[in-house]
Protein backbone atom coordinates (compact mmCIF):
# COMPACT_ATOMS: atom_id res chain seq x y z
CA UNK A 1 0.00 0.00 0.00
CA UNK A 2 2.81 2.41 0.88
CA UNK A 3 4.71 1.67 -2.33
CA UNK A 4 1.52 2.25 -4.31
CA UNK A 5 1.19 5.71 -2.71
CA UNK A 6 4.81 6.57 -3.51
CA UNK A 7 4.26 5.69 -7.18
CA UNK A 8 0.65 6.84 -7.61
CA UNK A 9 0.99 10.49 -6.48
CA UNK A 10 4.02 11.45 -8.64
CA UNK A 11 2.67 9.49 -11.60
CA UNK A 12 -0.63 11.37 -11.60
CA UNK A 13 1.13 14.69 -10.98
CA UNK A 14 3.20 14.07 -14.12
CA UNK A 15 0.13 13.00 -16.11
CA UNK A 16 -1.82 16.11 -15.06
CA UNK A 17 1.17 18.34 -15.87
CA UNK A 18 1.53 16.80 -19.35
CA UNK A 19 -2.17 17.21 -20.12
CA UNK A 20 -2.21 20.76 -18.68
CA UNK A 21 0.76 21.97 -20.73
CA UNK A 22 -0.53 20.18 -23.83
CA UNK A 23 -3.88 21.95 -23.53
CA UNK A 24 -2.17 25.35 -23.15
CA UNK A 25 -0.02 24.72 -26.25
CA UNK A 26 -3.08 23.52 -28.19
CA UNK A 27 -5.06 26.64 -27.18
CA UNK A 28 -2.28 28.99 -28.29
CA UNK A 29 -1.96 27.21 -31.65
CA UNK A 30 -5.74 27.29 -32.10
CA UNK A 31 -5.89 31.03 -31.34
CA UNK A 32 -3.00 31.69 -33.74
CA UNK A 33 -4.91 29.84 -36.46
CA UNK A 34 -8.10 31.76 -35.62
CA UNK A 35 -6.49 35.21 -35.91
CA UNK A 36 -4.82 34.21 -39.20
CA UNK A 37 -8.24 33.22 -40.52
CA UNK A 38 -9.58 36.59 -39.34
CA UNK A 39 -6.83 38.44 -41.20
CA UNK A 40 -7.43 36.40 -44.36
CA UNK A 41 -11.09 37.29 -44.13
CA UNK A 42 -10.30 40.98 -43.49
CA UNK A 43 -7.94 41.57 -46.42
CA UNK A 44 -10.65 40.59 -48.92
CA UNK A 45 -13.27 42.99 -47.46
CA UNK A 46 -15.84 40.26 -46.88
CA UNK A 47 -18.71 40.81 -44.47
CA UNK A 48 -21.36 38.54 -43.03
CA UNK A 49 -24.99 39.32 -43.58
CA UNK A 50 -26.12 42.21 -41.39
CA UNK A 51 -22.63 42.86 -39.94
CA UNK A 52 -19.95 45.43 -40.60
CA UNK A 53 -16.39 44.33 -41.29
CA UNK A 54 -14.99 44.35 -37.73
CA UNK A 55 -17.93 42.37 -36.35
CA UNK A 56 -17.58 39.88 -39.21
CA UNK A 57 -13.86 39.47 -38.50
CA UNK A 58 -14.55 38.85 -34.81
CA UNK A 59 -17.14 36.23 -35.74
CA UNK A 60 -14.66 34.46 -38.06
CA UNK A 61 -12.10 34.40 -35.23
CA UNK A 62 -14.68 32.95 -32.84
CA UNK A 63 -15.79 30.36 -35.42
CA UNK A 64 -12.17 29.28 -35.94
CA UNK A 65 -11.28 29.03 -32.25
CA UNK A 66 -12.60 25.48 -31.63
CA UNK A 67 -15.11 26.80 -29.10
CA UNK A 68 -12.55 28.40 -26.75
CA UNK A 69 -13.79 31.90 -27.65
CA UNK A 70 -17.48 32.68 -27.31
CA UNK A 71 -19.64 35.80 -26.99
CA UNK A 72 -18.24 36.57 -23.53
CA UNK A 73 -14.76 36.96 -25.06
CA UNK A 74 -15.64 39.67 -27.63
CA UNK A 75 -13.57 42.26 -25.76
CA UNK A 76 -10.44 40.09 -26.13
CA UNK A 77 -10.59 40.10 -29.95
CA UNK A 78 -9.03 43.30 -31.30
CA UNK A 79 -9.12 44.55 -34.90
CA UNK A 80 -6.88 47.54 -35.64
CA UNK A 81 -5.69 49.25 -38.81
CA UNK A 82 -2.31 50.88 -39.40
CA UNK A 83 -0.99 52.98 -42.28
CA UNK A 84 1.80 51.14 -44.13
CA UNK A 85 4.20 54.04 -43.61
CA UNK A 86 3.98 54.01 -39.78
CA UNK A 87 3.01 50.73 -38.11
CA UNK A 88 3.07 52.25 -34.63
CA UNK A 89 0.21 54.59 -35.59
CA UNK A 90 -3.39 53.37 -35.45
CA UNK A 91 -5.96 54.58 -37.97
CA UNK A 92 -9.54 54.94 -36.72
CA UNK A 93 -12.87 56.01 -38.09
CA UNK A 94 -14.45 55.78 -41.52
CA UNK A 95 -12.04 54.66 -44.21
CA UNK A 96 -9.49 53.24 -41.79
CA UNK A 97 -9.92 49.90 -43.57
CA UNK A 98 -8.96 51.48 -46.91
CA UNK A 99 -6.93 49.55 -49.45
CA UNK A 100 -3.26 49.30 -48.63
CA UNK A 101 -3.62 49.72 -44.87
CA UNK A 102 -2.35 47.00 -42.55
CA UNK A 103 -5.04 45.10 -40.65
CA UNK A 104 -4.02 43.52 -37.35
CA UNK A 105 -6.23 40.94 -35.64
CA UNK A 106 -5.36 39.74 -32.16
CA UNK A 107 -6.65 37.84 -29.18
CA UNK A 108 -5.22 39.58 -26.13
CA UNK A 109 -4.94 38.37 -22.54
CA UNK A 110 -7.06 35.21 -22.75
CA UNK A 111 -6.93 33.76 -19.25
CA UNK A 112 -6.47 29.98 -18.96
CA UNK A 113 -6.76 28.45 -15.51
CA UNK A 114 -4.61 25.39 -14.93
CA UNK A 115 -6.50 22.13 -14.48
CA UNK A 116 -4.30 20.97 -11.62
CA UNK A 117 -1.94 23.64 -10.25
CA UNK A 118 0.13 21.10 -8.34
CA UNK A 119 3.70 22.35 -8.61
CA UNK A 120 2.95 25.49 -10.61
CA UNK A 121 1.52 28.76 -9.46
CA UNK A 122 -2.26 28.96 -9.38
CA UNK A 123 -1.97 32.21 -11.37
CA UNK A 124 -3.82 31.83 -14.69
CA UNK A 125 -1.83 31.66 -17.91
CA UNK A 126 -2.35 34.69 -20.15
CA UNK A 127 -2.40 33.93 -23.90
CA UNK A 128 -1.92 36.65 -26.53
CA UNK A 129 -1.62 36.03 -30.29
CA UNK A 130 -1.49 38.44 -33.24
CA UNK A 131 -1.58 38.28 -37.03
CA UNK A 132 -1.40 41.10 -39.59
CA UNK A 133 -1.49 41.62 -43.36
CA UNK A 134 -1.95 44.36 -45.94
CA UNK A 135 -5.48 44.88 -47.27
CA UNK A 136 -6.05 44.29 -50.97
CA UNK A 137 -6.98 47.03 -53.37
CA UNK A 138 -10.64 47.35 -54.22
CA UNK A 139 -11.83 47.00 -57.81
CA UNK A 140 -12.63 50.24 -59.64
CA UNK A 141 -14.19 52.92 -57.48
CA UNK A 142 -15.59 50.58 -54.83
CA UNK A 143 -15.51 51.79 -51.23
CA UNK A 144 -14.58 49.64 -48.22
CA UNK A 145 -17.45 48.23 -46.13
CA UNK A 146 -18.46 49.81 -42.82
CA UNK A 147 -16.24 49.03 -39.86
Amino acid sequence: MLEFGFVFVPLFAILFAISDYSLAIFMRATFQHAVREGVRYAVTYQTMSGMCQDASIRQVVKNSSAGFLNNTHDSLIKVTYHPPSNLSQTVTGVGSNAAGNIVEVSVENYSHNWIAPLIRSSTPLSITVTAADRTESLPGTATPPCR
